[in-house]
């Protein structure tokens, strides 16, 4: 009989720590920028092009994280029957973290043995494993490290189904997420629903990125004959499936770099991916048709790509990710119709095929394998009406709340009904008063009195707020009380969000006017180094950093700009006075300054040190840059030699990257 129940999962783990309270007003550089090529269809180059945003706002950067780790507990729901257990994260986007088949003790996952957050998503913290539900844009979904809401709906015949669900806040749409598992069921179900409650499009985004283990014989199998691959360059070029320069390439060992291969599978194919053991066993997803792209993504067997993998976990756990999207591939947006609603079906279950034709040369016969035993696993006729059976219960309101995901949802329901608009959501996904928390009050405060909530300056705000009904309820407050410099702090967020550059930089010089405060001060500064007026920028977040010594972001921003203006001697007078000096990130900008002041034997020093950048970037070179920089300047100083191409390429061979600082993803 199936069973849906709360536990608990205890595993080594690192800290969230404390949101970032300083605005992202300016995006980091996107590493899956690419050209638009007139090789490409028309309508994969109209999809590139489209639903790009700015930032990341209104989300914080969730970038207070260490890698120092304890047993941690993490309150998980099990879903569950005779055949398999299905273990989710409530507290971290729902991630779907084990998958095991019970009749064979083997987990279809990948399952990290550890929680160890990274600068992989778009607010920074990411983990590795399981399955992570995509949804927003371009990149590890917002909602990755936040709490999901979670209830139990009564499916047909009293079998329980697990629902998740939540509101995006940069498109500004619910969704939610069942999962059910019948009675002696093989295949673990999964229905999505997407929500557009706007009289206009909404650009789309959605990938179930799948961490399933990585062996020399595992092979990744897709209805497809060729694929686009991305290496993080800027193109994307076509290949042929699955051998291309005399290697096989889904074979994920047979590739030295990271990669990401997307699968162009034909319209009139069922969409599905499988990674399979050297038996020919492993996991397979497939879904109905609207979820029609496939990817493979790997770090590559390069000692860049080892250390990533051994960063996100630890040394034996290596992953592959087979990944299934709404478009071909994830450089994409999908323009969603106003009013409209998307829906799929996704399976997942272990695959049993015929090895010696799973890994023959026969890629046809290969796949055709697969395909008989998604078959065995269910058959496709059955698969399409189970999808359109469930789309009834889709609707069904929850049974019983299990868990609460953010306040943001339920605020915005509250808007609605103020101004007497429709809810945006329908019943199957309640956003209850009881999810409100501390980040909402102060916007709840403006909602129901109209005015926005002064408070004292040393305090870091606690969220922020760019949709454009808030922007008008905030600059209408400050039409009937003026005198308040954290309204006019978060209205200059707004207006900087929304390409209103000079209205942004009014706005905050009025909140100076009223109250100086680092958050005014440090906004102004982004402004100007975005208009390249470094002098300026630091000097405005000098001023910041000096009434907000101890926020470490801000120490680290500060840094950064006082190296940006020339004044690196000034940067490593504030670093040694810092009570942050041994972290990570702040002894990266000291090893920067260093060498910018000529003092190599400093730089030489604290590289030795083997110091880690807790929050190191996936494709972040500052690492390799500042080692080849410290040895082009050594061998310089001790040659009497000029640091030409020459002395580079001597740099390169005679002092290679130590493994502690190789985070290189193309080599």
């Amino acid at each position: 009989m199936t069973e849906l129940r709360i536990e608990h999962w205890t595993m080594p783990g690192a800290e969230l720590g404390a949101e970032n309270p300083l605005p992202s007003l300016e995006r980091d550089v996107d590493l899956h920028q690419v050209e638009v090529s007139a090789a490409l269809p028309a309508d994969m180059r109209e999809n590139i092009s489209y639903g790009h945003v700015p930032n990341i706002l209104p989300y914080t950067m969730q970038d207070g994280y260490t890698r120092q780790r304890k047993p941690m507990t993490f309150k998980v729901a099990v879903l569950e029957n005779d055949i398999l257990r299905a273990v989710f994260l409530l507290e971290y986007g729902g991630r779907l973290w084990s998958l095991l088949h019970k009749p064979t003790g083997r987990d279809l996952l990948r399952v990290n043995p550890v929680f160890q957050p990274a600068n992989l998503a778009l607010r920074n913290a990411w983990f590795s494993g399981g399955v992570e539900w995509n949804i927003g844009t371009i990149g590890h979904t917002p909602l990755t490290c936040s709490p999901m809401f979670a209830a139990r709906i009564e499916g047909d015949d009293g079998v329980p189904i697990l629902r998740l669900y939540e509101w995006e806040r940069m498109r500004q749409v619910p969704f939610q997420i069942d999962f059910f598992l019948p009675d002696g069921s093989p295949v673990l179900f999964v229905y999505v629903r997407i929500v557009n409650p706007h009289s206009h499009d909404v650009p789309m985004y959605w990938w179930s990125n799948i961490a399933v283990p990585e062996t020399p014989d595992t092979r990744v199998l897709v209805p497809a004959e060729s694929a686009y691959r991305f290496d993080y360059g800027r193109t994307l070029e076509i290949l042929p499936v699955p051998q291309f320069d005399g290697v096989d390439r889904t074979y994920s060992t047979q590739t030295r770099r990271a990669i990401d291969y997307f699968f162009p599978i034909p319209d009139e194919r069922r969409p599905w991916i499988a990674a399979l053991d050297g038996t020919g066993k492993g996991l397979a997803q497939f879904s109905t048709r609207r979820l029609r792209g496939r990817k493979l993504f790997l770090w590559g067997t390069g000692r860049g790509g080892t250390r990533w993998q051994n960063f996100l976990s630890e040394p034996g756990y290596p992953y592959i990710e087979i990944q299934a999207g709404l478009a071909r591939t994830q450089l994409e947006h999908l323009r969603m119709p106003a009013g409209a609603e998307w829906s799929w079906l996704e399976g997942y279950g272990l695959v049993e095929t015929d090895s010696a034709a799973a890994h023959g040369s026969d890629w046809g016969q290969a796949r055709q394998a697969v395909e008989q035993g998604i078959k065995q696993l269910i058959a496709p006729d059955e698969f399409d009406a189970i999808y359109e059976q469930y789309r009834t219960v889709a609707e069904r309101p929850p049974a019983e709340m299990l868990h609460h995901g953010t306040g943001w949802g339920t605020l915005e329901r509250k808007r609605r009904a103020r101004s007497g608009e429709a809810n945006f959501a329908p019943a199957s996904m309640p956003f209850e008063d009881a999810a409100l928390g501390e980040q909402q009050q102060a916007w709840l405060t403006l909602l129901e009195t109209g005015n926005f909530p002064d408070s004292d300056p040393q305090i870091p705000p606690l969220s922020f707020m760019v949709q454009t009904e808030w922007r008008a309820l905030l600059e209408e407050s400050l039409k009937n009380s003026g005198q308040n410099w954290a309204a006019w702090c978060h209205v200059g967020v707004m207006r900087y969000h929304a390409g209103d550059k000079e209205a942004a930089r009014a706005a905050w010089e009025q909140s100076l006017a009223q109250q100086e405060n680092a958050w005014a001060l440090r906004n102004l500064a982004v402004d100007a180094r975005s208009q390249q007026r470094f002098e300026e920028a630091a000097n405005l977040v000098l001023r910041a950093h000096h009434l907000k010594p101890e926020l470490r972001a801000l120490t680290i921003e500060t840094g950064n700009a006082l190296i940006a203006a020339g004044r690196a001697q000034e940067c490593l007078t504030m670093i040694e006075a810092s009570a942050d000096r041994a972290h990570g990130r702040i002894r990266l900008i000291e090893t920067q300054a260093a060498l910018a002041v000529g003092d190599l034997e400093r730089a030489e020093r604290i590289l030795d040190s083997q110091f880690v950048v807790d929050d190191i970037r996936e494709g972040d070179t500052t690492l390799t840059d500042l080692w080849q920089s410290l040895h082009e300047q050594k061998l310089s100083r001790a040659e009497s030699r000029p640091i030409d191409e020459a002395l580079r390429a001597q740099v390169r061979q005679d002092y290679p990257l130590p493994d502690h600082y190789n985070f290189k993803m193309l080599e």
